[in-house]
């Protein structure tokens, strides 16, 4: 089952996600319900994670529509069926409490960084933070290349874990039965953010540049939907592809995680809370631009596709150019 928040006349709302549509998923129950003679109980709310494994109370009722909808083509009226071009896509967590992100995860994209591969028994899941109301962004809302340093903005196409339940303390094995499903996100990353150049060079100057670099306003897309757990039986098995302006830039698998999704969420259970809507973003494979000298630039668009998600698109403005 894949889920998207969007706006449409006005109002933001949960729906059944399409490659092409948006199906608000109140009219897909009332089609169900129509079609089988079984009235089903829905909530008004623009909470995916109502809708979503393990604690969403309405996840057995949302599943079971959403499965109907899919074997019944015709079920559900076309008029139900709205195109994405006609809507909003909106982040699937709007207000995430902690915006988690992975770097250095993936060993082709260390060497291709000029670092040296590591093995999984030798090292530890290298975490970092996003400000998450201001980095994230919308499907098809533009990436800002921010004037204060304009030269050197990348991409990473990386996958998104959503966690569905307070996790603390979880074994590896127990770990992603504390997930309520996957997004794509794309960390945004400034390459060569330098604040006072003229500054007195300090021991931490390096890894602060590399941290703010981070940071810049929304520096961090995501979506375009949130599909549930229980459709992903393993989150180590999706091929990922990144193209910019309709070249292929990166092209990689999950498989390729030095920590898979399991260990991850482990690990940062051990000294952090994670807690229901908190977004963990993976780590991303080879081919980002860094390693090429070539970046971002105005024009530009991102497409950003995880198999079994979608595509989360990006168009690229600089600014003080805010137009889609």
């Amino acid at each position: 089952m894949r889920l998207a928040r969007f706006l449409a006349h006005g109002r933001t709302t949960v729906g059944l996600y399409d490659d092409k549509f948006v199906i608000p998923l109140a009219a897909a129950a009332e089609a169900y319900s129509h079609a089988t003679h079984e009235k089903v109980e829905l909530p008004a709310s623009e909470n995916l994670l109502d809708f979503l494994p393990p604690s969403g109370k309405s996840f057995a009722a949302a599943k079971k529509v959403a499965e109907w909808a899919a074997r019944n083509d015709g079920g559900v009226p076309a008029a139900a069926r709205l195109p994405l071009e006609k809507i909003d896509l909106l982040r699937p967590i709007e207000r995430p409490n902690k915006l988690l992100l992975l770097a250095g995860n993936y060993n082709e994209h260390i060497t291709e960084g000029g670092g040296r591969a590591t093995e999984r028994a030798e090292t530890f899941p290298y975490v970092f933070m996003k400000p998450p109301t201001t980095a994230l962004v919308d499907p098809f809302k533009a990436v800002v290349i921010p004037k204060v340093s304009p030269d050197h903005i990348d991409w990473e196409l990386e996958l998104g874990v959503v966690i569905g339940r307070a996790a603390r303390h979880v074994n590896e094995a127990d770990a992603l039965g504390y997930v309520a499903g996957y997004t794509v996100c794309n960390d945004i990353s400034d390459r060569v953010f330098r604040p006072n150049p003229s500054r007195k060079p300090r021991d931490n100057d390096k890894w602060f540049d590399w941290e703010h670099g981070k940071w810049h306003d929304s520096f961090c897309p995501c979506g375009p939907c949130i599909v549930s757990a229980d459709a992903v039986p393993d989150p180590q098995k999706l091929a990922m592809k990144l193209t910019v302006s309709g070249s292929l830039k990166q092209n990689a698998t999950t498989a390729q995680q030095i920590f898979p999704v399991a260990a991850v969420v482990a690990f940062i259970s051990d000294f952090v809370t994670l807690e229901p809507g908190d977004i963990i973003s993976t780590g991303t494979p080879a081919g980002v631009g860094h390693a090429t000298q070539t970046y971002l630039k105005p024009g530009d668009r991102m497409e950003a596709w995880i198999e079994g998600i979608g595509t989360l698109v990006s168009p690229v403005v600089a600014e003080g150019d805010l137009r889609k």
